[in-house]
């Protein structure tokens, strides 16, 4: 669906290499552009293969040296954007600033990846995922009042409120630039994507429905929508909200006609009914949990390690994992038509270099991208 749009990536860890791996996932012809020496977030210097290169062309450039800032100039004349994730100046110390890279394609979308944001007391910290989901408030409602909050890593804070809002901004930017003829700086910050996806959330506040105090909301205190421990260790979650899926609920439970649960919405009585449900569900394994409530409204899944959730058949059917290069891997999304998008491999690191620096020295654009 994107193809023909151009993107140059500056490599980092995180969000940035996650946002340019979905749309290259989607049909943009990517360039990572990995820098000299450099080790992962693990300790390992310049892995082989990075698996956020899915899909991208692999070109190695020391962006410390006149050499290699002219690569990312030459490269940038031929895209639609680029996508950094460098601590706020980093990029203008390097002499690749928005100024200078604009000046030379004053169509180029700038598409900048942090947690902090580009201005701000906090600006130039070191964070992580959790650091800005947690300042956001994005984190605050979840888990249960008994628990300290948490939340799946990458999802809430990289994932939710940074890569995928960088997508949609670099989008926006491009369809604007062919409008226009003008690029743009897109700031992306995690602690503005995170705060703008609690949307949702914060309208339910409007509605009686969520709680300064933690525990005391829908998400982190009933006892109809949470997470519950099984006989075999394993755990099933419940959405029961709306009076029809709750009402089978209790029919599924053998609770349609005891009193303490009449009442769905008697906040006061939620810490009751929860205790009350956690007995219950503990008494079965969650395969038989599964085999009760699976499929039906009662708004029910079995919580499921990826592994697990791979070998799942509605999402075997539906191909949402496969094995590929020795790891388990998401295949692209959303679909278009129906259809499921094959994914490109990874590159080993460095491997287009040859290829598209002899483009380059040729003043040969058309040679280096693909579309």
């Amino acid at each position: 669906m994107l193809n023909g749009i151009k993107i140059v990536e500056i490599c980092g860890i995180g969000p940035g290499p996650f946002c340019a791996m979905h749309l290259a996932d989607l049909g943009a012809d990517v360039i990572a552009v990995e820098r000299g020496a450099s080790t992962s977030i693990t300790g390992e210097a310049n892995a082989s293969q990075n698996p956020m290169n899915r899909g991208k062309r692999s070109v190695v450039a020391d962006l410390k040296t006149p050499e290699g800032r002219e690569t990312v100039l030459k490269l940038i004349e031929g895209a639609d954007a680029l996508v950094e994730g460098m601590r706020p100046g980093v990029m203008e110390r390097l002499g690749l600033g928005p100024d200078v890279l604009l000046a030379r394609n004053p169509k180029l979308v700038f598409g900048r990846m942090t947690g902090w944001g580009q201005s701000g007391p906090m600006a130039n910290a070191a964070g992580h995922d959790n650091n800005y989901a947690s300042l956001s408030g994005a984190m605050y409602h979840s888990g249960t009042a008994g628990e300290a909050p948490s939340a799946p890593i990458t999802l809430l804070g990289d994932i939710g409120g940074g890569a995928l809002y960088l997508a949609i901004g670099l989008l926006a930017g491009i369809l604007n630039a062919r409008s226009t003829g003008k690029g743009t700086v897109v700031d992306a910050a995690i602690v503005d994507g995170s705060a703008h996806a609690m949307g949702l959330m914060l309208l339910m506040a409007k509605k009686g429905l969520l709680n300064e105090q933690r525990g005391r909301s829908v998400h982190d205190g009933s006892h109809f929508y949470g997470t519950y421990l099984c006989a075999d260790g394993h755990y099933v979650s419940l959405g029961s909200m709306e009076p029809q899926f709750y009402a089978l609920l209790l029919q599924k439970l053998g609770l349609q006609d005891d009193p303490r649960f009449a009442k769905q919405w008697d906040m006061k009585r939620w810490g009751e009914m929860r205790a009350a449900f956690v007995e219950i569900f503990v008494t079965r394994t969650r395969a038989e949990w599964c085999e009760l409530m699976e499929g039906t409204d009662v708004c029910f899944a079995p919580v499921l390690s990826p592994r697990e959730a791979a070998q799942h058949p509605h999402m075997v059917e539906r191909g949402v994992y496969f094995e590929r290069d020795g790891m388990l891997q998401a295949s692209p999304a959303p679909r278009f038509d129906g259809k499921r998008t094959t994914p490109g491999a990874i590159p080993t690191r460095g491997q287009d270099t040859e290829q598209v620096m002899a483009a380059l020295q040729a003043g040969d654009l058309t040679g280096v991208w693909k579309g």
